[in-house]
């Protein structure tokens, strides 16, 4: 049974149409998801940069979004822009600088995991705050090709001031 074409773009159109002017704005698109079956029809853009999205980025970018995309012609749609949520995980060095100052689990790829705040990034390697025993913080600098898969945490109460440090971020910058 062939599939019915939604006359929605596809996310290839929509990446290869946005790409350019979201760059030109200081953006890489991280993800865009087409979903034919809610009524109307939604696209979401995923974007992202050093230092995130406020609201003001979002409304520029849904504009630029908007205006780049009324010129094809496809059905009514939801467009949304939107930046990653906190659950995705860290796969390329940008987004391990994008969440520096952050709790994270890590997976090993021999098998252990760790828990520790995210600090420097460069040279292929990361900085993780971990506590060690006796509540000592030390830095771990570890390979980002020995790490399986990072998930940012959820925090309900604030690291130490010495974590931030160690992460090499200021308390306004967490």
């Amino acid at each position: 049974m062939a599939e019915r074409s939604t006359g929605l773009p596809s996310q290839r159109q929509v990446i290869e149409l946005l790409d350019g002017e979201f760059a030109r704005a200081g953006y890489d698109i991280e993800d865009v998801v087409i979903d034919a079956a809610t009524r109307p029809p939604r696209i979401t853009v995923v974007a992202d940069r050093d230092g995130g999205l406020d609201l003001d980025a979002v409304a520029d970018l849904s504009r630029i979004a908007s205006e780049l995309l009324d010129d094809l012609d496809s059905p009514p749609y939801v467009l949304e822009v939107s930046s990653p949520g906190v659950d995705r995980p860290l796969t390329d060095e940008k987004h391990y600088r994008r969440a520096r100052g952050r709790l994270a689990q890590f997976t090993l790829t021999d098998g252990s995991t760790l828990t520790g705040r995210i600090g420097p990034v460069g040279d292929g390697t990361v900085g993780v705050v971990v506590r060690e025993a006796r509540k000592n913080l030390e830095v771990r600098d570890i390979a980002l090709d020995a790490i399986t898969k990072a998930v940012v945490q959820v925090e309900f109460s604030p690291p130490s001031p010495r974590e931030l440090e160690l992460a090499g971020v200021s308390g306004e910058d967490a």
